[in-house]
């Protein structure tokens, strides 16, 4: 008789949760929004009446008469300084080691973007479209929700506007700062266009941008933190830079890095790259061939790229020559894009700043691997430089 009532009871709670009714949230005509936290600077005796860049987003906020928030259409918190990649799928999900975000959406469950003219916009959250309040609040580094702090710790606003989300366009938000000297920050929204312009499947596409702060290159190097890993380009660059390009093959052998440049890409000119805070404007994509690899029937390669930043009216050789690779005055910087960004490419000079690979390996249908051209934007930032992958969606492992 126990048995029977035991079994009674599991029939009994598994009909109640097949009835149950799932709730599915869907937002109608939504945008797509992907948020970046620029800030990159740290507390100091020098900065000590700054705020910590740390923020919460609220889109349609409910405001007091006393100008404490009370709630949001939409919040994002947590937002952290970003990290210097940003892959081409969402890979913060999941990681509950610490309730800090890199990016919005990032760790955030939300509805996200879908897949739009081929390319994987699961990186961006979907929000309602049309004219919208936006309002970045600064936060203490805790772990407690923004709505649950105290008051006076609610209103401490950075940026409060209204944007205009047009219905199926996609957007990147960058908080940054726009005066290093004065300390004014803001925001600069960039309607991007990866998803309406002709791109093909055998190329590589990268655009860049510097987003440094007014007066940052100038100011004083003890001013400035240093991060081994972005080399030289710690100090900054000057305000109007050309940009130079190598895309070195690591299957070559043995030998330097410019022993084994893919002919005809050797220090190639780029474009020119100027300082802009305040423009929302998409800057214009440079591309190169996704190569085969080293016999007719691979199509993987080791590839790596390498960028070099000198000014108008220097030319790059004079740089590499007389060795002024140590130079601290925004003159000359260089970025090398190889591997998984964490370990410097043989021979490379030590002053490069380091970032992941442009090309990505992975794993799909009866290869494995396979070689992929992506979508990159490369963002230089008060002495940091970040990369931004997007991705074709492409065929799944076969087996």
């Amino acid at each position: 008789m126990k048995n029977l009532k035991i079994n009674y009871v599991i029939v009994l709670l598994f009909s109640l949760s097949a009835c149950s009714k799932i709730e599915y949230t869907k937002i109608d005509s939504p945008a797509y929004l992907r948020v970046f936290n620029n800030f990159n600077y740290k507390i100091t005796a020098e900065n000590k009446n700054d705020q910590l860049p740390i923020f919460t987003m609220l889109i349609d906020p409910k405001v007091g008469a006393d100008g404490v928030v009370t709630g949001a259409e939409v919040i994002g918190d947590f937002l952290d300084q970003r990290d210097y990649y940003a892959p081409p799928y969402p890979s913060h999900i999941g990681n509950s080691t610490s309730v800090f975000n890199p990016e919005y959406p990032g760790k955030e469950n939300v509805l996200v973007g879908p897949i739009l003219n081929g390319f994987d916009l699961s990186s961006w959250a979907q929000i309602p479209s049309g004219k919208k309040r936006f309002m970045f609040v600064y936060r203490p580094k805790s772990d407690v929700p923004f709505l649950q702090l105290p008051a006076y710790l609610r209103k401490k606003v950075l940026v409060d506007t209204v944007l205009n989300m047009e219905q199926g366009e996609v957007y990147t938000l960058h908080l940054l700062q726009k005066d290093f000297n004065t300390h004014l920050n803001g925001m600069i929204l960039r309607q991007e266009q990866f998803h309406k312009i002709p791109l093909a499947d055998s190329l590589v596409y990268v655009n860049i941008y510097n987003m440094s702060a007014k007066g940052f290159w100038e100011a004083h190097a003890g001013f400035k933190d240093i991060d081994e890993k972005m080399g030289i380009l710690n100090f900054g660059i000057k305000d109007v830079m050309n940009v130079y390009y190598s895309l070195v093959d690591y299957g070559a052998g043995e030998g330097y890095w410019y022993d084994k440049v893919v002919k005809g890409h050797d220090k190639a000119f780029m474009g020119t790259v100027r300082r802009d805070t305040e423009s929302g404007k998409v800057n214009t994509y440079f591309s190169f061939p996704v190569f085969p690899g080293p016999s007719k029937d691979t199509i993987s390669n080791k590839i790596w790229q390498k960028f070099h930043l000198v000014p108008p009216g220097s030319t790059l050789q004079d740089y590499l020559v007389n060795e002024i690779y140590h130079d601290a005055q925004g003159n000359f910087a260089a970025i090398s894009c190889y591997e998984n960004g964490q370990v410097r490419p043989y021979a490379d000079y030590g002053g490069a700043a380091i970032l992941p690979n442009l090309l990505v390996n992975v794993h799909s249908g009866k290869y494995n691997p396979k070689t992929f051209g992506t979508v990159n934007t490369i963002e230089i930032v008060n002495g940091r430089v970040f990369l931004t992958t997007i991705q074709r969606k492409y065929a799944p492992p076969s087996y």
